[in-house]
Parts: C-alpha cells; sequence; structure tokens
C-alpha cells in the first residue's frame, strides 16, 4: 500500500499509471456490487446503526494498517479544520443522504442518481481548482450522461414516486462533489492510509453519536446476510475502496477522478438485477456501452500523456 501511496504523489498530475487503472476497475467493481448489498442490509439494520458499524470497522482497520505499517498517525498542524471539513463532506453528508435516500429507492435508481456526481465535481474544478475544460473531457462527459440518462429514461416514473429519496440522494452527490474537490485544494501531508482513517473518524461522529440516541439496539435480530453485508462494507468498501478512491484523487485532475466513477452506476444497475432478481432490458445495455465510450474518451488522452 505504501508503495502504491509513494507512487501516486511522485505521478504528474495528467498521466494515469496502470496501477492506478487497476485501483479504477477494483473500485468500480467493488462499489458497483455494494449498491444492491446495502439494500439487502437496510431492510434490516436503521441507517444509522448500519453505517456506525461500517464507519467504525473501517476506521479501526485503517488505523491498524497504518500501525503496523509504521505510518505516521497523527494529523498535520494546520491541517485540522480542512481535515475536518472534507471528512464532513465525504463521509458525514455522503454517507446519511445515500443510505436514507436508498431505503426509499431501489438500488439500481439509487446507483444512477448517486453518480451524477461527475455533473457537479467538473464545472466545481474548473472554477476552484482552474482545471482545464478539455474537449476529451466534455465529449467523454456528454457520452456518459447520455449513457446515464437512459437508464433514469426507463425509472423516472418510480423515482418521481419518492421525491424526498430523489433529493437525499442528489445532495449526497453534490456532498461527494465538494469533498472531492476539498481534498484536491487542500492536499494532506500525510498517507493517504491514516488519512483516510481520520476522515470515518472524524465524519463518523455525528453517526456514532445518533445511532444510539435515536436507533433501538436489536443487534440479536439481525440475519447472517444482514452481518455480511456490514462485513463487506466495512473491510472491501470502507477499508479498501476509500483508501483507493483517494489514492485516484491524490493522482489525478478532480475532474478526470470525477468522471472515471461514471462505470459504476452501471455495475450498480446489472449487480441489482443480477442479486434483486431483475432482468437487464435494451437501456441497459446501450447504456452500458455509452458509459464504456465515455471512459474511454475520459482515460485514454490522460494515459497517452
Amino acid at each position: 500500500m505504501t508503495d502504491t501511496v509513494a507512487a501516486a504523489q511522485r505521478s504528474p498530475s495528467h498521466t494515469i499509471s496502470a496501477s492506478s487503472l487497476g485501483l479504477l476497475v477494483l473500485l468500480t467493481l467493488f462499489w458497483g456490487i455494494n449498491w444492491p448489498i446495502m439494500k439487502i442490509a437496510l431492510n434490516e439494520i436503521p441507517v444509522f446503526t448500519f453505517r456506525l458499524f461500517c464507519l467504525a470497522g473501517g476506521a479501526i482497520g485503517l488505523f491498524a494498517i497504518a500501525f503496523f505499517k509504521r505510518m505516521r498517525l497523527g494529523i498535520p498542524r494546520g491541517h485540522r479544520w480542512q481535515l475536518t471539513a472534507i471528512s464532513l463532506f465525504n463521509i458525514t453528508g455522503w454517507n446519511v443522504c445515500v443510505l436514507y435516500g436508498l431505503s426509499m429507492l431501489p438500488a439500481g435508481r439509487t446507483t444512477i442518481l448517486a453518480f451524477t456526481m461527475p455533473l457537479w465535481v467538473v464545472p466545481m474544478s474548473a472554477v476552484v481548482l482552474h482545471e482545464r475544460l478539455t474537449g476529451w473531457k466534455l465529449a467523454g462527459l456528454a457520452v456518459g450522461l447520455a449513457g446515464l440518462a437512459l437508464l433514469v429514461g426507463g425509472e423516472w416514473q418510480a423515482m418521481t414516486a419518492a421525491p424526498l429519496g430523489v433529493a437525499l440522494v442528489l445532495c449526497a452527490a453534490l456532498s461527494w462533489a465538494i469533498g472531492t474537490v476539498l481534498t484536491k485544494k487542500y492536499p494532506m501531508p500525510m498517507a493517504a492510509v491514516p488519512f483516510v482513517g481520520w476522515q470515518m473518524l472524524l465524519g463518523g461522529i455525528p453517526i456514532f453519536i445518533m445511532a444510539p440516541l435515536f436507533e433501538s439496539d436489536r443487534w440479536a435480530l439481525y440475519s447472517t446476510g444482514a452481518w455480511l453485508a456490514v462485513l463487506y462494507n466495512a473491510s472491501i468498501c470502507f477499508v479498501f475502496c476509500y483508501w483507493a478512491w483517494n489514492i485516484l484523487v491524490r493522482q489525478l485532475p478532480a475532474g478526470i477522478s470525477g468522471l472515471s466513477t461514471l462505470m459504476i452506476p452501471v455495475v450498480g444497475v446489472f449487480s441489482s438485477m443480477l442479486m434483486l432478481g431483475e432482468e437487464p432490458g435494451w437501456p441497459e445495455l446501450a447504456a452500458l456501452a455509452l458509459v464504456a465510450t465515455a471512459l474511454a474518451l475520459i482515460l485514454k488522452p490522460a494515459r497517452a500523456a
């Protein structure tokens, strides 16, 4: 892990290394299939309690890795408020809004809305970070959004039946976009593993407080499937995926790292069909082709650089 962190910090921001592409593939797969997994968990476990387990498990795992790798664990002086702000947007705002939205919407539809994040991060990165809106980036954004529009078109009636859920998931996407831009604007002089661990600890404080206050203790009643969903989230999503995402954000321009997530909702929709018994139609297949094309447009120029 530390070798990848060092390589990411040394790599020029306009290139995409083979290791970063590998991280992107794994991130897309693991985060994509997590949407139906979270839906299964939320059928039994309240929102704050579920995220308490995930955040606590993820923070413990990340700090344990940092300790055994002998990484510096402390927050660098002068960066505490910046790290707190990043944590509130990346962890608190994203997790609370997206999970309440997911409890009101089917998993596939929630994934589509959540990954409108590039719509927010691309203009933000241009204004705040002064990143160039290149033709390749704009073309990739247009093609990718066309793919998402195909998915939304077939689900629009069902989405409008739960407007609060739609609003919450869109707020989650906006919160994640702000956190991504802040991560790029305020680079932390610390390794990615403790950096992500601190985000979970600081961003999780409101969740750690609210879970026991507002949600009853019924841990013994949860099924094996619900506990397996918690284990998957705490270990795979909150240790590996959050670490991988922060590596990509550190290495790549915020616009490219945001656009690179366009494939995740497609994986989420298809995995929801497989795990929850739905069948894909032509809109899903066409969206898959469009989003794959968008990724090629976005990543090819940076890879060639």
